[in-house]
């Protein structure tokens, strides 16, 4: 499977969230914001939203003697090794998960490239967030849905067209993009910082939305579906879900 480079966006590169990790770990006693960024070299403009993100999720914290400077969180603790580390990551996931479904007010997934097929590995819906009706199996919809949309932009061209060769295009309704040329224009000219969006290409009353998750070798994305009578909130809720995928980044990378 070939991968396109990796895009820039801060918050999408988690090589700056590690750099940080790192950092707080190396100091014991607690390490001050200043001393963070003369270490990793990220200027404070991208350094403060990132240990924002990183105290709401309990990766750092502020230590205890009004010092103001930062120490390693409960949960970068509690991740322990083996079996269990992958535990505690899931839990940390879900709970994510359920935190950004309350603030898109939509069902969110992720979605992960695994062995050349679409595979949802994690969700979180509710009585008033419920999930797409999967009537079609997502991995012989990745030309039609968000969530297939977006993975396949992170493939080369040849990538792309080794899936297609395994799962034909076919028209789920009459706004399903039928031609190969056409939807590979779509993907590449598709910004790497920008939601993609799914307005009932996949099924007639669902629109959607995913973000990518770009974590080294990774291929995955970040979702969301709404009915059509929420069609109005999809792009304020994709730009919601934009702003949240840090955290989930760095759960796939821990």
């Amino acid at each position: 499977m070939a991968l396109k480079p990796e895009p820039t966006a801060p918050f999408h590169s988690v090589q700056y969230v590690l750099r940080v990790l790192e950092t707080v770990s190396r100091h014991a006693g607690g390490v001050t914001d200043t001393q963070i960024a003369r270490e990793t070299g990220l200027p404070t403009g991208h350094l403060a939203p990132l240990l924002e993100m990183l105290r709401r999720e309990g990766y750092v914290e502020r230590a205890a003697d009004s010092s103001g400077t930062y120490v390693i969180g409960d949960s970068l603790v509690l991740l322990g090794s083996g079996a269990a580390r992958q535990q505690a990551l899931e839990a940390k996931l879900q709970d994510t998960l359920t935190e950004i479904r309350d603030s898109v007010g939509a069902a969110v997934y992720i979605s992960r490239y695994i062995d050349g097929e679409v595979k949802i590995t994690q969700y979180a819906d509710g009585p008033y967030t419920p999930r797409v009706n999967e009537y079609v199996d997502f991995r012989f919809a990745a030309h039609a849905s968000a969530i297939g949309k977006c993975l396949l932009t992170q493939l080369d061209g040849d990538g792309r067209r080794e899936h297609l060769a395994r799962h034909k295009i076919t028209r789920f309704t009459s706004r399903t993009i039928t031609s190969e040329s056409l939807l590979f224009s779509k993907l590449d000219s598709q910004p790497a910082t920008v939601p993609i969006l799914d307005l009932q290409e996949y099924a007639v009353g669902t629109v959607c939305a995913a973000v990518p998750l770009t974590a080294g070798s990774t291929v995955g994305c970040l979702a969301l579906s709404l009915p059509i009578e929420h069609a109005h909130r999809l792009r304020s809720a994709a730009d919601t879900l934009n702003r949240r995928a840090a955290p989930v980044v760095l759960s796939l990378v821990l």
